[in-house]
């Protein structure tokens, strides 16, 4: 798990978010930068370099080896620190509060500031990067890419996605995004996985998430990875979040995916309220009336 770097950050000087800054430029060439490149990158002396790389591996916000040569690379801890620094700057959030979720491809915490939000880090590819490339569309144009490549491309994805979907779809109301990071309006609401509906509630709840994939389609989205991992449901409704894998309804697999999330998410229904959800369902008519912008309930796609 990456360590929450929100404490650390009045510690730093802003010669330690140069030579940060520094390391991250030289990481755009190669995966280790050289330490004779970094007064260049980060615009230091070399004392001050050496003094800066010092702090900086204290607090592990870089790491060193020695291959050819020495090499030093950001750790996530380091990249988080640029964001949070920006965000400082740009005056989006005051602190940052309790873990709201962690994860391997995402780490989610309480933002403090005048209203309610929540800072998203991105983790994409930072433990085997070359695993995860195979299955985004993001880096497919690349050959060679790093993790703050694919933790960056998926934050960018996921802010784009939010901003044309939100408020038509019901969406977190994205508030501001830099390099790997996001920070949003913070939703109410239990996953859908862990809240457990009055029986008689499964359909038109089912219903109601399908319908704003309907309205997302319509504005030319699919979610790509929907499931009942990245809804939440609350009095007031429910709350599709985790973006970062959605594609153009343009995409040349973006019928492929839209079936894909339809059945996620109608089986996990079938299997918790077997009594309530049609089983068997047609997967690709309820995928159709959501293309064609005819859905209206999945009792029209299979026998009960």
């Amino acid at each position: 798990m990456v360590r929450n770097v929100a404490g650390d950050m009045a510690e730093l000087d802003p010669e330690d978010f140069y030579l940060l800054s520094g390391v991250e430029q030289g990481m755009r060439f190669s995966e280790w930068v050289r330490r004779d490149k970094l007064p260049e990158y980060a615009d230091l002396t070399r004392e001050e370099v050496d003094y800066r790389i010092d702090r900086c591996l204290d607090r592990e916000l870089i790491e060193r080896k020695t291959i050819q040569y020495e090499g030093y690379q950001l750790t996530f801890e380091g990249y988080d620190a640029l964001a949070l620094r920006t965000f400082a700057e740009r005056e989006t959030i005051d602190g940052v509060g309790s873990p709201l979720g962690l994860g391997k491809e995402g780490d989610v915490y309480e933002a403090q500031s005048f209203r309610p939000l929540a800072l998203k880090y991105h983790r994409e590819g930072y433990t085997n990067f070359r695993e995860v490339n195979r299955g985004r569309e993001y880096t497919a144009d690349r050959d060679h890419v790093s993790w703050l490549y694919t933790a960056r491309k998926a934050a960018e994805r996921e802010y784009e996605a939010m901003e044309e979907l939100y408020p038509d779809v019901s969406v977190p109301r994205p508030v501001d995004h830099n390099r790997h990071a996001i920070v949003m309006e913070k939703f109410a609401g239990a996953e859908l996985s862990r809240a457990t509906l009055d029986p008689e509630q499964a359909v038109g709840v089912l219903d109601l998430i399908l319908r704003e994939l309907a309205t997302a389609h319509e504005l030319g989205w699919v979610h790509a990875d929907a499931s009942e991992h990245n809804v939440a449901v609350a009095e007031s409704g429910i709350t599709i979040f985790d973006w970062p894998q959605a594609v153009s309804v343009d995409h040349e697999n973006a019928r492929e995916f839209l079936e894909r999330d339809v059945e996620n998410l109608t089986r996990y229904f079938a299997r918790k309220y077997p009594h309530e959800v049609p089983r068997n369902a047609d997967i690709d008519g309820i995928a159709g009336a959501i293309a064609d912008g005819s859905f209206e309930s999945v009792r029209t796609f299979g026998a009960e």
